[in-house]
This record gives C-alpha cells, sequence and structure tokens, in this order.
C-alpha cells in the first residue's frame, strides 16, 4: 500500500480517495446498507487503513455513510431515520426562508431565479456514460435553483444551515428520483419559480413542503406504491 511521508502529497491522496468513494456511493456502485469494509477498500484504493478511514468519517459526515455500533461502516439504507429528520428539518426551516425571499428579494434575485431555473430545465438529468442515477450537472443546476430562491433571505446563518442540511441529504434525493421514474419534478420546480416571482408567499411555500414530503416519501415506500404517489 501507498506510504506518504509527505503531509501534502497525503492530503492529495486523503482528498483522490475520498473523491472516488463519494463518486461510488453517489452513483450507486454500492448498494443501499451495504457494508464499507476498511481493509477491502485500503487494498483497492492502494492506501493506508489511516486513509481509508479518515476518509469513512469524513463522508459520515457528509451523510454519504453511516457508522453503526461494533459493525464499522456502511452506506446508508432507505430505512435509515435520518433522511426522515433531514425532511423534517427542511420542511421547517426552507419555507421561512422563501417567505423571506418573497418580502426581502429584489430585482436581482428575480434575474438570477430565473436564470437558475433556465439552466436547471436545460440540462440533462441522466446520461448514459453516468449510470442510472441523475448528473452531476444536473445536481448541480438543481442546488444552484433551490439555493438562489432561498438567497433573497439575506440571511447568511439560514442559508448556511440550507448547504449542510443539502450535502446530507443529497444521497436521498437520489435514490429518490431513482424510485419515482414518472415523479413530474420539472413541473414542482416550475411552479414553484412562478410563485416565488409572482410573490405568493402562501403557494410558493405550499409547494415547496410538498416538493420535500415526495422526495422523502419515495424512501419510506415500496417503488410501485411511490410512483403512485408521485
Amino acid at each position: 500500500m501507498t506510504q506518504m511521508a509527505d503531509p501534502s502529497a497525503k492530503q492529495m491522496l486523503s482528498e483522490r480517495v475520498h473523491a472516488r468513494l463519494q463518486e461510488a456511493i453517489m452513483t450507486g456502485e454500492y448498494a443501499p446498507g451495504e457494508a464499507l469494509k476498511p481493509q477491502q477498500l485500503a487494498q483497492h484504493h492502494q492506501v493506508s487503513l489511516a486513509v481509508v478511514r479518515e476518509t469513512l468519517v469524513r463522508l459520515v459526515g457528509e451523510g454519504v455513510a453511516v457508522r453503526l455500533p461494533n459493525r464499522g461502516f456502511a452506506v446508508p439504507d432507505f430505512s435509515d431515520r435520518r433522511w426522515q429528520q433531514i425532511a423534517e428539518a427542511r420542511r421547517t426551516i426552507e419555507p421561512v426562508m422563501l417567505r423571506l425571499a418573497i418580502e426581502r428579494g429584489d430585482l436581482d434575485w428575480e434575474a438570477r431565479v430565473r436564470a437558475a431555473h433556465h439552466r436547471l430545465t436545460r440540462t440533462p438529468p441522466y446520461v448514459p456514460q453516468e449510470g442510472e442515477y441523475y448528473t452531476r450537472a444536473w445536481s448541480e443546476a438543481h442546488r444552484v435553483f433551490h439555493r438562489t430562491l432561498l438567497d433573497g433571505c439575506g440571511n447568511p446563518v439560514l442559508l448556511d444551515t440550507f448547504d449542510r442540511l443539502w450535502t446530507a441529504g443529497e444521497l436521498a434525493r437520489r435514490w429518490s428520483a431513482q424510485r419515482t421514474p414518472g415523479r413530474d419534478g420539472a413541473a414542482e420546480h416550475r411552479r414553484l419559480e412562478e410563485a416565488a416571482l409572482a410573490r405568493d408567499a402562501d403557494t410558493a411555500t405550499e409547494v415547496l413542503v410538498q416538493h420535500l414530503t415526495l422526495t422523502v416519501a419515495a424512501l419510506t415506500s415500496a417503488p410501485d406504491q411511490a410512483r403512485r404517489q408521485s
């Protein structure tokens, strides 16, 4: 296994292993609930156990992995209660932020919301070379649209909270989209944009709450039932 004496070289190696393992989990190379065994990962990536353990702890903090008592590390499962907790937190915080954004947002905010939505609609959600989950480009366009909507609130503390919750829930969003292929997310985003720019806070927050609820509901339902709900 590779041994690095230079701290900067070790940091670069750690970043590379983190990026590769994060991408592997995000693109479905590891199944929900599958064990992430440090020894096997160290051999696969040709690095030390210390580098792998550091990477796994970091992934736990990002919501991409979980640490199980006396059982090591694993990919979260569909039924992981944390997804419901994240959804509850988002349904509590984001409608408040959206109301503030609609109240405080200026013409520049409106223009940025329109631009972010346009980018989202024009970005292909799936491409064959990136597997069965949606693409990195669409994922980023999706994040930018939601954050731009809320950015008008003008509160950096709330926006930092949004950023952390968004990162923690990314894996759940990918799974949810896969389990509800008939869901018209594009229409949900369009209604959200239209209500926000019409300064209709009641409708905008209602659409947002429903949007967040449908995402997490797909993880607690059988796939066919989730499709009927979408």
